[in-house]
């Protein structure tokens, strides 16, 4: 554990750094953080190996800081300055999940049928492609500061969007499961990995929240954050084990829910200050968090990438900017937020990858080869579409004119 702990902070220095080089040329930092995580991952280097990445120590630490990245979701979801266009971010969040969702299975439907094989997995395709990974567009935000509709709108359809992207994912692994003979996820686990983040971050974000507005000290206010942000994620850990025995809890969502509490009930003056403080470990936890996600990226699977690849890259971009940009029109939101939304909602390694390795568990019991399909497709579309994601998500907001020169 020790060696490994060492391992990981040297490539987060070396990640910070690359993020720094990347810079100079005037693109995101993010994706020096995620070429490092590439690089120095299993499938390459190999400094940082398959069993430290599988240890228990390694999966609790990704989540405690995937639940403090959370915290820039969620400070931003004041529920006074959203309520105007609550319907509206609703609407569009929507429109885009359920239209990539469509467009992807459709997409996957006929080659499927053409190419003669079994067409339910259209469907799982469908389901992964509506994962979002919020941490590398608002690494973006925190980046360059953005500030504007495009922004506004995007952080809190963050929270939203993984809502739905669960729902509909583990409903279609279900249905097929049912129909394939494999074992279905329960409606009641369903909604579980739906409400627990919330409850948790609620609660505990309430608790702390009481604590901060009694606090006269910005040090103090700082720590009672950090303390029962780990509380949070000891919960969320807690849950995990003994009620789904596997790390399905979205920790991103649980840092959101905390965050948001806080936000509503501690004075903003205050806040701001307790929030000042907390941007170094804010900083960290992104890039912790963005080279974790270039880890399980096998960049071997590039060269086995084809048609299925190619596929799923150009109908998932159909999905969420046709999507964006229809359900823009649908509910009058400003014309950046119509044109440029979709292309910041690109990204999406982490929570895809999740997703295929429960897809990949559910049809191997069924046919392997099927399950080869759709974990060759988007591992080696995770790697090129993450990569080319990141620099199309940056040119959005600058198009948006979010971007300040």
């Amino acid at each position: 554990m020790v060696i490994g702990l060492l391992r990981i902070i040297a490539i987060v220095c070396v990640a910070a750094a690359c993020g720094k080089m990347v810079s100079k040329v005037k693109l995101p930092s993010i994706l020096g953080w995620l070429i490092a995580g590439i690089v120095f991952g299993p499938y390459l280097a190999g400094v940082v190996t398959l069993d430290i990445t599988n240890a228990l120590w390694y999966k609790a630490a990704i989540k405690l800081f995937e639940c403090f990245a959370g915290v820039m979701i969620g400070r931003e979801i004041i529920f006074k300055k959203i309520a105007s266009s609550g319907k509206q971010i609703i609407g569009i969040t929507f429109v885009q999940s359920i239209g990539t969702f469509l467009v992807v299975s459709a997409a996957f439907l006929v080659v499927f049928l053409i190419a003669d094989i079994p067409v339910y997995p259209a469907f799982v395709f469908g389901g992964i492609a509506l994962a979002t990974a919020p941490a590398p567009a608002l690494s973006i935000v925190n980046e360059y500061h953005t500030s504007g509709p495009v922004t506004k709108t995007l952080i809190p359809l963050a929270a939203i969007d993984d809502i739905i992207g669960v729902i509909v994912f583990f409903t279609v692994i279900s249905i097929v499961s049912g129909t394939s003979g494999a074992a279905a996820a329960s409606p009641l686990a369903i909604a579980g990995m739906v409400l627990f983040p919330f409850a948790i971050g609620i609660f505990t974000g309430v608790c702390a929240a009481f604590l901060l507005k009694r606090s006269k000290n910005n040090t103090m206010r700082l720590a009672l954050l950090v303390v029962f942000l780990c509380v949070s994620v000891v919960c969320g850990l807690l849950i995990d084990k003994y009620l789904f025995y596997a790390f399905r809890l979205n920790y991103l969502l649980i840092g959101l829910a905390f965050s948001a509490a806080v936000a509503n009930i501690v004075p903003e003056k205050e806040l701001t200050e307790t929030l000042k403080l907390y941007s170094p470990l804010l900083n960290l936890s992104l890039v912790i968090v963005i080279v974790n996600l270039g880890m399980p990226l096998d960049y071997r699977l590039i060269a086995g990438a084809g048609l299925f690849t190619a596929i799923y890259i150009l109908s998932r971009a159909a999905g969420k900017i046709g999507g964006a940009f229809l359900g823009g029109k649908l509910t009058k939101a400003e014309p950046a937020v119509t044109k440029y939304l979709g292309f910041t909602l690109l990204p999406h390694s982490g929570v895809s990858l999740v997703f295929t390795g429960i897809a990949v568990t559910t049809l191997t019991s069924v046919d392997s080869s099927l399950a080869a399909i759709v974990s060759g497709t988007i591992v080696a579309a995770a790697i090129i579409n993450e990569i080319i994601a990141v620099i199309v998500a940056k040119f959005a907001f600058k198009l948006a004119g979010e971007i300040k020169e």
